[in-house]
């Protein structure tokens, strides 16, 4: 399970500097979490939740991991608008006695993300090759 604070290298932000959050809320199977320093009128959430469906073989769970930060409009400077990034697992934890290659599948997501493939360096600045796709919307 997660702490109530997250204040020790678990979120960092484009240039690689640490964003603290803390746990604000919890219903069921999820967790709330606001950066500390946020304004409430500017908003910056941590969410995670997981839903799980069926029984036996046919059991499947769908987790989430979702930020969502409020900014001021860089073109009028005043209206308020939300940029949010998820990821989403969704397994048949039924037919799955490990989780190998659940596991395999995220690590090929991330490393996707985060690297250039020229290097095996990860990249937290939003400019490794899936990074760029998402951001850019190119294919």
């Amino acid at each position: 399970m997660l702490s109530n604070n997250l204040n020790t290298n678990e979120v960092k932000n484009s240039a690689g500097v640490e964003v603290e959050f803390e746990h604000i809320d919890s219903e069921g199977r999820s967790r709330v979490f606001a950066q500390v320093s946020e304004s409430p009128s500017l908003k910056h959430r941590l969410s995670i939740k997981h839903t799980e469906t069926g029984a036996g073989v046919k059991a499947r769970r769908r987790s989430a991991i979702r930020f969502d930060k409020t900014t001021v409009s860089t073109v009028d400077l005043v209206t308020p608008i939300t940029n949010s990034a998820y990821i989403v697992v969704d397994s048949p934890v039924g037919y799955m006695l490990t989780n190998a290659e659940l596991v395999n599948v995220l690590a090929e997501l991330l490393s996707f993300c985060a690297t250039t493939g020229a290097a095996t360096t990860v990249l937290f600045d939003g400019t490794g090759n899936g990074a760029k796709a998402l951001l850019q919307g190119s294919l």
